[in-house]
């Protein structure tokens, strides 16, 4: 799943995933995540963290908190800091990456994330 509010940024990803022959759900923002996920799984979710009416900060700590899903999530940012790295690691984020995003690094990171994921 791909949860941006941009749809720029949206189209890059979701282009990225689909040359690896990935399925995609779209999200703009944290809420319509949620919802997205109560009612069907995802082997990951790429999260943008500055979003409308619910950031993917919210949402993360909500999908590990509330709904104790251990899903693999990548955050998503425009610049990649110490603090938004620690920030991110604390409410349970697995990765934080930043946009542009590297095509080649994002594929191996999804990859090692759902093989260990699937264990």
């Amino acid at each position: 799943m791909v949860v941006e509010d941009n749809l720029l940024n949206q189209k890059i990803v979701s282009f990225i995933l689909q040359k690896q022959n990935a399925i995609i759900a779209l999200a703009i923002n944290g809420r319509e995540a949620i919802d997205i996920l109560l009612k069907d799984n995802y082997d990951i979710v790429l999260m943008d963290l500055q979003m409308p009416e619910m950031d993917g900060y919210s949402t993360i700590q909500y999908i590990r908190e509330t709904m104790k899903d251990n899903i693999p999530i990548i955050a998503l940012t425009a610049g990649l800091f110490a603090d938004e790295l620690e920030a991110c690691e604390r409410i349970g984020a697995n990765a934080c990456i930043s946009k542009p995003i590297d095509q080649n690094g994002l594929c191996d990171l999804i990859s090692n994330l759902t093989m260990e994921y699937k264990k």
